[in-house]
C-alpha cells in the first residue's frame, strides 16, 4: 500500500466515549520535544504506523485532532504512516489492525476510539507480540495488560479553564454554556474548570449544561444551543465529539463559541473565541522515538499544557485586550507547574464542600477521576 495511504469502511454507527479516567497507578509522560528542537529529527531505523479512526478525518473534532497528528507523522523520515477512518468499534477495528500489520508491515498502530481497547486492541496485540499499540484513552493497567499495549490522554481541563476566563471576560449576559453528551468525570472536570475559570473573573456568573446523551447528537446539539441561546447565554463551549453544528448554530444567533478538541475558528471566525485543543503530536512522537530506538513502550501516557499534550486556538478578533492578559498570566503559571485549578475551599452547585480549605489537588491525583459533582455555579446536575 502507497505511503500515508487510506482505507475506507462505512461507518456502523456504534458511539464511543475516550474520556474514562486512569487505573491506579503511577503515572508516565512521554518526553515532549526539546524547545527550538525539530520533532522530525530521529536516526532511527524506519518504522510504519497505523492510524484508525471512528469516524471522519474532518469532523472538526475528536478525529480531526488525531489525525493533525498523524499528518504531521508523515513529515518525519523514515516514517510511513496508514490510515483508516470510519472504523466501528466492532470485530472491524481487529480486521483493521491485522491488515495494516500483515498487509503494511506496521509495527506501532494507534486505536483512537475508545471501543476499540477491550476486546479488540487486546486481542490483536496477544496474537502480535512483536507490534506496539498505543490507545487513546485510559485503560491500561499494570499487571492486567500486555506490556506491548498502551494508553495516552492528555490534561484539557487547563485549556478549558482558560477557555472560561476568556467567556468571564466576554460575557455581557453573564450566563454562559455548556453542551455534553454524558456527566462522567471527564466531561464534569471540563463544566467545573470552565465554570471556575470564567467566574475567577466575574464570581457571579453562572453555566448552564445540557447533556445530549451521547457524543454524536448533531440534532439534539442544535436544540440545546437554541435552548440555551433563548435563555440567555451569549458564550458556548462543548464536549462533544464533533463540535461544528454548535460553533455553527451560536454563530449564527450572533452568540461567542470557545471551542474543542481541534480549531473551529473557519466554521465562524467573528464568533470564535479561543478553544481547547489537543496536540497528539506530542504523544505520537514519544512512542515512536521509543518503538525507533528500541526503548521500553511507554504503557501510561499522560500530559497536559506544560508537557505540550494540549494547546490553546489561537485568539479571535472579537477577545479584548484585558481578556488575552488574564489568560495568559495563567497559562504562564500552568506551564510553569504553579497553577491548580482544583483548590479549596470548593463548593458543588447543592453547597457541599467537595475540597476542603488548604486542599489542593495535582492534575496526577486519580481523585479528580472521580469527579461525580457539578460546581458552584454550574446549572445542571450530574445523574
Amino acid at each position: 500500500m502507497r505511503e500515508s495511504a487510506t482505507r475506507r469502511q462505512p461507518r456502523q454507527g456504534e458511539s464511543h466515549d475516550p474520556r474514562l479516567q486512569p487505573p491506579r497507578h503511577a503515572q508516565v509522560a512521554c518526553r515532549p520535544v526539546r524547545p527550538g528542537a525539530s520533532p522530525f529529527a530521529f536516526a532511527q531505523k524506519p518504522i510504519t504506523v497505523g492510524v484508525i479512526y471512528v469516524g471522519p478525518r474532518d469532523d472538526y473534532g475528536y478525529n480531526q485532532a488525531q489525525a493533525e497528528a498523524a499528518a504531521a507523522l508523515k513529515k518525519m523520515a523514515g516514517v510511513k504512516v496508514v490510515e483508516e477512518e470510519n472504523v466501528p468499534e466492532t470485530t472491524a477495528v481487529q480486521k483493521a489492525m491485522a491488515g495494516m500489520i500483515a498487509q503494511d508491515g506496521a509495527t506501532l498502530v494507534f486505536p483512537t476510539s475508545f471501543g476499540y481497547f477491550d476486546p479488540h486492541m487486546l486481542a490483536v496485540a496477544a496474537k502480535s507480540p512483536e507490534v506496539r499499540f498505543a490507545h487513546c484513552g485510559g485503560m491500561w493497567t499494570e499487571g492486567k495488560h500486555p506490556k506491548n499495549t498502551a494508553s495516552y490522554f492528555g490534561y484539557i481541563d487547563e485549556c478549558q479553564f482558560l477557555n472560561g476566563v476568556i467567556a468571564g471576560h466576554m460575557s455581557k449576559s453573564g450566563k454562559i454554556g455548556f453542551i455534553a453528551a454524558k456527566p462522567i468525570p471527564q466531561v464534569l472536570r471540563n463544566i467545573n474548570a470552565f465554570t471556575m475559570g470564567a467566574r475567577s473573573v466575574k464570581p457571579g456568573i453562572t453555566t448552564q449544561v445540557i447533556f445530549t446523551g451521547d457524543w454524536s447528537m448533531p440534532v439534539k446539539e442544535a436544540e440545546a444551543t437554541n435552548s440555551l441561546a433563548d435563555r440567555g447565554v451569549d458564550v458556548f463551549t462543548m464536549h462533544v465529539d464533533g463540535p461544528k453544528v454548535i460553533v455553527e448554530t451560536a454563530a449564527k444567533r450572533g452568540k461567542m463559541v470557545c471551542g474543542y478538541h481541534a480549531s473551529q475558528a473557519k466554521l465562524a471566525p467573528q464568533a470564535y473565541l479561543t478553544g481547547a485543543e489537543w496536540n497528539w503530536l506530542t504523544a505520537y512522537t514519544g512512542f515512536i522515538e521509543a518503538a525507533r530506538s528500541g526503548k521500553p513502550h511507554p504503557n501510561f501516557v499522560r500530559g497536559g499544557l506544560k508537557e505540550g499534550f494540549v494547546k490553546m486556538s489561537a485568539y479571535g478578533p472579537a477577545v479584548s485586550d484585558a481578556a488575552k492578559k488574564q489568560a495568559d498570566a495563567v497559562k504562564a503559571q500552568m506551564m510553569a507547574g504553579s497553577f491548580d485549578i482544583f483548590k479549596g475551599p470548593l463548593k458543588d452547585n447543592k453547597g457541599n464542600t467537595v475540597v476542603p480549605a488548604g486542599k489542593a489537588f495535582k492534575q496526577t491525583d486519580l481523585e479528580l477521576e472521580k469527579m461525580n459533582y457539578p460546581v458552584e455555579g454550574v446549572i445542571g446536575n450530574a445523574a
